[in-house]
This record gives structure tokens, sequence and C-alpha cells, in this order.
């Protein structure tokens, strides 16, 4: 859609602006008149025979099952269907979010059968599933996921785009925070998709519907990082940050992406980064808009960012600010923000459903800022809670935002969804939790010292909300368990990640000292040491003995100068592999590890003996490993011996099939000869040397035969698309020898699906592993999104 046009961007926001402002005087009226109280202190009492339980004298020695002290995800679902309280407790965490995401009314009969739905299914997914919460919501999950629904090509493209995301992250905003706010809004625009699909949806229809919202909840979300937390954190001057909402704003009113223009140079990458991104998706959502709804969503985009800038330039220090200015701007966004998400799908709307999204979006806000007040107030920023505690004694006019919170509640119950028994029941369990939540976190003793500084003028009310927060019970929600189990995923995952590639590093440096092989004293000139150590000077991986070091050192417990002679020698056997792989008569390569291939060099026939020598010198350094009993190490030898052989075959049938198109099966079996052998000796003869059980063997092989066919294609890829100057080595061999790849027999697309289901294949094998599998699980990932 190439149409191009410019909204009224004061006069859509001014009547916006008046919108809110009716909104926010009925609540300021409910303020004054106190009607809320009366009418929540009912709703509570009713409310209060689900959730505050009077135990017996029984009950409290009788041998239930206890609420687990820790919220681990598995656990806390095991302990609810054990106690029969997971059906009400994905009810009402699922009726939350119709009601929040989907701007549903919960007396409708169609949305209750719809919410049953949901229940059943995601019941059934949480207690059949045998994979770990890290596995059923990491990338694992997300395949598998998208495999069942065919939509394998767009998960990839959102995991590369994910990637990309965190790399753009600068220092100073916090890049798990973004994924975890991108994924959520990404997952809250395909489950809306999905509950408006019909049953008699085709197969076909439900891929395309579900890609499409996998790309618009993408595309919408990467605001959140690039745009909100980016001009909210303290990454951009103040300058650029004028410079930069100018653009976005222009962009807004006009419909059209500026060019990015000049900027400074410590910020030029970053924003030109951001700019590519942010126009990509910003044409992708326009292009998928309605032409009849393409100006309503310009205005509501244009709302929402201008509220967002209305807050952000305020200053705490200003004690001028009048309560309008304090509450409008956070209606709008709040309001405007869920509106969008219904807009960018171009989704259609049911009666009372714009009604409903606007009346709710301040609920959600005003319990966000309260929980995070003290984050808030620490860095400066003003919302109603920060202004409150830093003005009330001084400014009698202000409205005490946890009073005004009530008040919403009361309004939504009873104006919104007409006093509905299920509307209340949710939305008080919310409130509810959000204390509960926020008593956990801060502790009993700030907690108190809250309540008692936002405390308002009815004792009697205040008391009751305290009690429903100590005594009541069955609030939590789903979303909240997920989130938590996300963020502290996502936490671990980096940590883990940052060690990975640490161990890597110093493992890598420290085989690099050990490699070089010294010269005879001879009198006569002996070049072929001289090559050797040329090829095995080169910036290699060393990924091979590295993955030994790991399994063997940090599983195993073998004592790392022991398995030094293994070190060499699986380095010695690679080198000695490449070397042949680069000759003449087989691949013709000039580039190898950034540098002149070695018969470029030398000549093809010392090439060839430096490839001969390097593999007896690999087979003597197995032979001193004098620490292990001399069975085992003539196990590993033979085994050794074995797959050294088993490399060649494979070599060779790589050359006999050149020019010639394999078929699937026959570039698999190829690919195990060639990668997949290299990848089981470095985890298998460590294994060896532990004395492994056959069982943790066959898993490992099994591993290692994914992981090797997952890194030939990932190499088949790069060949196609990579960068040489990362790679070290010349693009378009493949190409240029005529050789069948997994790019050229199955397309980028099936190459890239394939690689996918091999690392999933990985993944399933590592379950009846003994030994920890952190360090497999993220070299399968290193494997899948290395760019070199």
């Amino acid at each position: 859609m190439s149409v191009e046009f410019v909204i009224n961007a004061d006069r859509c926001y001014q009547k916006a602006e008046e919108r809110a402002v009716n909104y926010f005087n009925t609540l300021h009226e409910q303020l004054k008149q106190k009607t809320y109280v009366h009418n929540l202190a009912k709703d509570f009492q009713s409310w209060k025979h689900n959730h505050i339980h009077h135990h017996s004298l029984f009950s409290l020695f009788s041998s239930g099952k206890r609420k687990p002290e820790s919220r681990g995800f598995n656990n806390y679902i095991k302990y609810l269907d054990y106690t029969n309280k997971l059906d009400p407790y994905l009810d009402r965490s699922i009726s939350y979010i119709f009601m929040r995401d989907l701007g549903a009314a919960l007396d409708s009969k169609d949305t209750q059968t719809r919410i049953q739905n949901v229940v059943a299914s995601l019941k059934k997914q949480l207690t059949t599933s045998s994979s770990s919460d890290t596995e059923m919501y990491g990338v694992v999950g997300m395949y598998k996921w998208a495999q069942k629904e065919a939509i394998e090509s767009t998960m990839i493209w959102l995991i590369e785009k994910l990637k990309t995301v965190s790399s753009y992250i600068p220092e100073g905003m916090d890049a798990d925070h973004a994924q975890r706010k991108l994924i959520k809004i990404i997952a809250g625009v395909v489950m809306q998709e999905i509950e408006e699909m019909s049953d008699e949806i085709s197969p076909e229809e439900r891929s395309l519907k579900l890609a499409r919202a996998i790309r618009i909840g993408y595309c919408y979300g990467l605001t959140y990082p690039f745009i909100d937390d980016l001009l909210d954190a303290n990454v951009l001057s103040e300058k650029v940050k004028k410079h930069y909402s100018d653009l976005i704003r222009t962009t807004l009113v006009t419909g059209a992406v500026p060019a990015l223009g000049d900027w400074a140079k410590d910020n030029l990458e970053l924003l030109t980064n951001i700019h590519s991104e942010l126009r990509e998706a910003f044409e992708f959502i326009k292009a998928n808009q309605r032409s009849e709804t393409l100006e309503s969503f310009f205005e509501q985009s244009y709302v929402f960012f201008q509220s967002q800038e209305v807050d952000r330039v305020k200053q705490l220090s200003n004690d001028k600010y009048t309560i309008e200015d304090i509450f409008i701007p956070i209606i709008l966004k709040s309001s405007s923000s869920r509106l969008i998400v219904h807009s960018v799908r171009s989704a259609p709307e049911d009666d009372g459903f714009d009604s409903r999204t606007f009346y709710y979006g301040i609920y959600n806000q005003l319990a966000d800022d309260f929980a995070d007040m003290f984050d808030d107030l620490e860095i400066g920023a003003v919302t109603p809670y920060t202004y409150y505690l830093t003005y009330h004694q001084k400014r009698n006019d202000l409205i005490n935002p946890f009073e005004l919170y009530w008040s919403v509640i009361s309004h939504l119950i009873h104006n919104v969804y007409y006093s509905d028994l299920k509307a209340c029941e949710v939305i008080l369990d919310r409130a509810i939790n959000g204390l509960k939540r926020f008593k956990v976190r801060m502790g009993t003793k700030k907690y108190n010292e809250v309540m008692k500084l936002f405390s308002f003028g009815h004792p009697k009310f205040n008391h009751l909300i305290q009690k429903m927060v100590e005594k009541a019970d069955d609030v939590d929600f789903f979303d909240k368990l997920l989130r938590d189990q996300m963020i502290s995923n996502l936490k671990k995952d980096r940590k883990e990640r940052e060690e990975f590639l640490d161990t890597i590093e110093t493992v890598r440096s420290e085989i690099n000292h050990l490699l070089p092989i010294h010269k005879n004293d001879s009198f006569l000139k002996e070049p072929i040491t001289e090559a050797a150590n040329y090829s095995l000077e080169g910036d290699g991986k060393r990924l091979r003995p590295i993955i030994t070091w790991n399994m063997g050192v940090s599983e195993y417990g073998l004592k790392s100068y022991a398995i030094v002679p293994l070190l060499r020698s699986l380095e010695y056997m690679h080198t000695a592999s490449l070397i042949f792989d680069d000759l003449p008569s087989q691949d013709n390569a000039s580039i190898r590890r950034g540098r002149s291939t070695l018969h470029m060099v030398y000549n093809n026939a010392i090439a060839e003996l430096t490839g001969l020598f390097l593999t007896q010198k690999a087979f003597e350094e197995q032979a001193t490993l004098d620490q292990f009993e001399s069975k085992t190490v003539l196990s590993l030898i033979h085994y050794s011996a074995k797959m050294t052989g088993e490399m060649c075959k494979g070599q060779a049938m790589d050359l006999e099939s050149r020019g010639k198109q394999l078929n699937l099966e026959q570039l698999n079996r190829l690919c195990f000869y060639k990668t997949g052998i290299a990848f089981e000796a470095s985890l298998i003869m460590p294994a060896i040397l532990a004395n492994a059980k056959e069982q943790e063997m066959l898993a490992l092989k099994k591993y290692a035969y994914h992981a090797g066919i997952a890194f030939q294609i990932k190499d088949d890829l790069l060949d196609v698309e990579g960068n040489q100057a990362l790679l070290g080595k010349s693009i378009g061999k493949d190409l240029e020898n005529k050789n069948s790849t997994f790019a050229s027999i199955l397309g980028m697309d099936g190459a890239k699906k394939a690689m996918w289901d091999h690392y999933c294949l990985a993944i399933d094998s590592l379950g009846v592993v003994q030994q920890r599998t952190t360090f497999l699980k993220h070299l399968l990932d290193y494997i899948v999104l290395r760019e070199n």
C-alpha cells in the first residue's frame, strides 16, 4: 500500500484528551462522593467467601500436600493440580487475559465457552507435557509449536529477529526485559488471532493467519524497546532524544518514515540499526492495514506516542503539575496502547469493545505504577505515585492514587461490566494479588509503611483491604507465574551463555598454547613441523577439544592436566582433515582460518605429508594418556582409529558425490561422516575415559549426530549468505564446485527448517544424559546462531 497522507495531530489528540478528561472527572466525582467505598465493601463481602477459608483443627494436622515454598513453575502447577485448584486458577487467569487483551465482556456465553476451551487446552498441555518449563516456553517449545502449526519459517524468522534485537540493546537498557516484553506482546497478538478463528478454518489459512500474527506482534512490540524504553533510558542525550522523537512523530503524522539523517558518531551505529528495524516493522504494519482503518490506526498511534511524550518530559522537581497533568496522559497511553493492538491486527470490534478497552487501561497502569513506584522514584520518573510521595505533605489538592485505584475498580465492576459476578471476581482477585506480590517483594515492614502512607479517609475500608491481603488465598494468576519464570529463564540463560562464551575463550586460549609442535634439533631443514605449526596457528574455533575439555573436566570430573594429550590429538586430527579438504584434488580452497591454505604457502606434497604427520601425532598423543588404566586408553585409541577411518570414508564419499545430485538421506549420511563423527568423538572419548554407561554413550552419539548435521547445514547456509570477513574463508565454494548441499537440495528456507529440526532432536536426546547438559544446550545455540 503506497497511500501517503497527513493526519490532523492536534485535533485527534484533543479529541482523545477530552474523552480522558470526562473519564477522570467521573472518577474524581466518585472520590468526592465516596460511593465506591460502599460498593466495594459489598463486593468484598461476597468475594471473600471464595478466598478466605476457615480450616478445621483436623485439616491443620492432615497430610495434604502443602503449597511449595518455591514458586518453581512445574512444582506450582503440580501442587495446583494435586489440590484441585488448577481449573479455577486457569479460569481466572484466562478470563483476566480475555478482559485485558481482548476487551471481552465475561457475561457473554460465547466468551465463556471460548475461555473454557482455552483452559481445557492449557491444562492438558501443562499436566501431560514431559518437557521442562524452560523447554516448553523456550526456543525448543516455540519451534515445536511452530512445527505443529506449519509455520516453521516464520518462527525461524522470529528467532533470528529476537537475536538481532538483543544485539542492538545498548548498555544502560535491560535486554532481558526487552525480550520478555516483546515475546509477551507477540504471544498476546497470536492468542487474539487464535481466538477469532472459526472452527471451520482450513489448516492452510490458519497457518497464514498465525504467521501474520507473529510478524504483526513483533512489529508492534518492537516499539517498546526501540522507542519507549530507549527514550526512557539514559542512553541518548536530551538533544538526541528530541531529534529522535521528532522523527517518530513525523512518521506517525505523515504515514511515511523519514530518512535517518545526520547523527553524532557515537549514536550513529545504534540509531542506524534501530531505524532500519523500525522502518521495516512500520511498513509491514501499514501494508497490513485495511484502507478504511488506516487513518484511525495512525491517530491512535499518535495519541499513544504523544501521551507518552507528555509524561516523559515531566520533571519530578516541578511541584506545579495539576492533578489533570498527572492523570490524563496515563489514561490516554494506557487505553490507546491496547486499542492499537486491535487496530494493527485490523480485527473486527464487538459492541462495547472500545468502551471496555478505554476504561480498563488505567486499572492496569495504576497497578503497574504501584508495583514500580520505588524504582520510578529512584530514576526521577513522574507517575501518580512518585508525585504523591514527593509532594503530598505540601499539596492538599493532590489525589491519592491508591484511593483512585479503588475508584477505578468500582467503576469498572459496576459501570463498565454492569456488576457481572465473574468480572467482579477476576478484578478483585487481580487487585489483591498485586498487593500480596508487592508485600512479598518489599517485606512486611516496608509494605506496612507504604500502606500507612497511602491510607485514605475510610479506616474500615482500609482495614478490609489489608485483611484480604493477609488472609485471602487462591488469587494467583498464570500470567504472573509465566512472567516470573520467563524473567528467571532469561536471566539464567544470559548468565549461562556468558559463562559458556567465557569457557570457550578461556579454554581456547589454553589449547592454543598447547598445540605447537617442537622442532627436532636436526642439521637438515625439516618443513613438516613448520608446516604443521603454520596450520595449527590459524584462527581456529577449537570446538572439538573445547567440547572434550568441558565434558571431561566439568561434567565427568577428570583432571585437566590428565587429558591434555587428548585435547591435542583432537585438534591435530581436525587440522589434518582441513589440510586434506583444502587440497586442489579435493575442495581446492585458497583461504582457511583467515589465511592462505597450506598447499598455497608450501606445495601439495608438503600439505599431504603434513596432514599425514598430524594424524600420526594425534595417535602418539593418545598413547601418552598415562593417568588412566591402559585398558581404557587402548579402548579409546581403538575407537579413535575406527572413527578416523570412517572420516576418511566420508571424505571419499564426498569427493565421489561432487557434481552429482544427492537426495536428503544420502546427504545426511555424508554429513555424519564428514562432521558428525568429529562431534561424536569429542563427546565419546572423554566418556570412555570416565567409564560412562552405555545408555549415556548412545544418547551422546544421538546428540552428536543431530548437532553435526545442524553444524553442517549452518556451514552450507553461511557459504551462501555469510560474511567472508567473519568466516575467514571464501564463500560460494559449494556452488563453484557443484557440491550437493542442504541449501541446494532443500532451498534456503528448507535448509533452515532442517537445521532447527535437528536442533530440537539434539536437545531431546539429552534427556537421558546423567551429566549436566547446560554446556551442550548452549553449544547448539552457538552452532545454529553463529556467524562464522
